[in-house]
């Protein structure tokens, strides 16, 4: 059994970090990684090594990583790269 590598108070310091100053990004994982068509608010509320979950128009819909994450630096790395993944409009 492996243990998860975020911590309950990782994963909360990171949704926290990423709903306060990054909620535009948010906003476009939900779009474009979760299908969602009409968002204007979206809020992370869990990440874990394997997905996060979002709370979009009152449901909560999760996106999962394209590998396990193995701690809070490649937590960051990946999200970074995946809004950078995301095609401008």
């Amino acid at each position: 059994m492996t243990l998860e590598p975020l911590t309950k108070e990782s994963s909360a310091r990171i949704c926290n970090h990423m709903n306060k100053d990054h909620s535009d990004a948010v906003i476009a994982y939900a779009k474009y990684y979760g299908g969602i068509e009409i968002c204007t608010n979206a809020q992370i509320v869990n990440l874990s090594s394997e997905l996060m979950e979002l709370k979009v128009n009152g449901q909560i819909i999760k996106i999962k990583f394209d590998h396990f994450l193995k701690d809070c630096s490649d937590a960051h790395k990946t999200l970074v790269s995946m809004i950078k993944s995301i095609p401008k409009t």
